[in-house]
């Protein structure tokens, strides 16, 4: 008996289309997120490839100085 009462697709029923709406106003209330931490976070990953930036630059003028002085000997 239940096969025969399965739904089709056309079939809409309009208290889960409630439900669904229900959901999606709820789930847009929970991920809300402050905007000062999203700059925060931006700042800090800035300053931190800035720091790599800086570290891969100085090790490359260590390595060039350290090959010219060598080849100078």
């Amino acid at each position: 008996f239940k096969s025969f009462m399965k739904k089709t697709s056309r079939q809409i029923n309009l208290f889960d289309i409630s439900k669904v709406e229900h959901k999606s106003v709820r789930s847009d209330k929970i991920k809300t997120t402050d905007i000062n931490i999203l700059l925060n976070r931006v700042n800090i990953t800035k300053k931190n490839e800035f720091k790599r930036k800086i570290k891969y630059i100085s090790f490359t003028f260590l390595a060039v100085g350290l090959v010219g002085l060598f080849t100078l000997i």
